[in-house]
């Protein structure tokens, strides 16, 4: 007997919107927004900016080699709970750290809590919804970075003005706070799978079953794997630049106020809102590959126009167009996934690929914290990252289409 007017699996979604709010749009979007009053109150130079965000990532990339372990043992549901409770007592001895190793390494903590949650929540997706509805469903949970990332641009600044240098140590001290109050409604709501309370994934009846899916051999799997793995890697290496020192850069380099540089991050956010929907829904129609291709040619795009250093309405572009597309990969990483490997494979196989996408992330923020010490501005990382984003669109040509048993 139905209890809900409509399927438990967006149950799981909704989950999944606050889960990616919480262990990405607040922990490590909002990171960009307090990353010049941090810097301000604890002395750092580019180098050190730079340097946090990879302590972040190379957490998040230690959390990727343990997660697969964990959810043979702990199931995703206990799993993403973990993560939470990690993200908010981390962000909570942040907003208390004194120095540039303290908040290095409890931020280093923060992305094993995130990769722990993340890989976790996408996980559900292969579970829960059949191949046609994966892509909307990934879609649909990465709202949730848009909404952090809002949250973030507009009501950063405002914290800044009421308590001045102490800014942005309440604006951390709030996220852990909110983190914690959806770990406690997520634990409520997630459920393992469909079998649990009796029901089937939702979405159209495939010619053959998942498990068939699961149980075929897999042509080439690894290549398609390290392929797919080095478009992450080249999506993490370069969306983080960005997303670490967009900020920065319309402070210290256009001029802008915190105010004003928040408003155009809040507008990344809004953006972001329809990246997943529109691009996983779009991939769901034209197949993962040319999906993966339209979202690298919107981000070259906007790192361009960034990276051009004219400023005026090429910022206004390039915000638009990178929040656009900012959260496209994620979804179309996590549908493709399944679709190649299906169910029973889909943790091992996105854990794999999320290592990619964690090293590239762990170096991308590195190399251009220490390219800009040197020129004195962005403008140059901002420019590799839109040959990086240019090359994998054409290298995203190389992946096959899945194969359907007896095929």
């Amino acid at each position: 007997m139905r209890i809900f007017p409509f399927h438990y699996a967006w149950w799981i979604v909704l989950s999944g919107i606050l889960t990616l709010f919480s262990c990405l749009g607040l922990a490590r979007f909002a990171f960009g927004m307090l990353l010049p009053g941090m810097g301000e109150g604890l002395g750092l130079g580019y180098d050190q900016m730079g340097y946090l965000g990879t302590g972040n990532f190379v957490g998040y990339l230690l959390s990727v080699a343990m997660t697969p372990v964990l959810l043979k043992v702990l199931r995703p549901r206990l799993t993403i709970v973990i993560g939470l409770m990690t993200i908010a007592l981390t962000l909570a001895g942040v907003s208390q750290a004194t120095s540039f190793i303290a908040v290095l390494l409890l931020y280093c903590l923060t992305g094993m809590g995130s990769g722990l949650t993340n890989i976790s929540t996408m996980v559900l997706i292969a579970h829960w919804f059949r191949r046609a509805q994966r892509g909307r469903a990934a879609g649909l949970m990465v709202l949730g970075n848009g909404v952090g990332i809002i949250f973030a641009g507009l009501v950063i600044p405002v914290l800044n003005r009421i308590y001045a240098a102490d800014g942005w140590r309440v604006s951390w001290l709030l996220l852990a706070a909110i983190t914690a109050v959806v770990t406690v409604v997520t634990a409520i709501i997630v459920r393992n799978d469909p079998q649990a309370l009796g029901l089937a994934p939702l979405g159209a009846e495939q010619p053959f079953s998942e498990q068939e899916i699961s149980a075929a051999p897999v042509p080439h799997a690894g290549r398609v794997l390290v392929t797919l793995g080095m478009l992450y890697a080249a999506f993490g290496a370069t969306y983080m630049v960005y997303g670490t020192f967009m900020v920065t850069s319309m402070v210290e380099e256009y001029g802008f106020s915190e105010t004003t540089a928040g408003q155009f991050w809040s507008w990344v956010g809004f953006f972001g809102l329809f990246s997943g929907v529109l691009f996983g829904s779009l991939s769901d129609r034209i197949g993962r590959k040319r999906g993966l291709m339209c979202v690298f040619f919107v981000q070259t795009t906007a790192y361009l126009l960034v990276g051009s250093g004219w400023g005026g309405w090429t910022l206004w572009m390039s915000v638009g167009l990178y929040g656009i597309a900012a959260f496209a990969i994620p979804a179309i990483m996590t549908a493709a996934v399944s679709d190649y490997l299906g169910t029973a494979r889909a943790a091992a196989g996105f854990s794999l690929i999320t290592f990619f996408f964690a090293g590239g992330q762990a170096v991308g923020p590195a190399v251009a914290g220490i390219v800009a010490e040197m020129a004195g501005s962005f403008a140059p990382a901002f420019l590799c990252s839109a040959l990086i984003t240019a090359a994998a669109c054409v290298f995203a040509l190389t992946l096959p289409q899945p194969v359907e048993p007896g095929h």
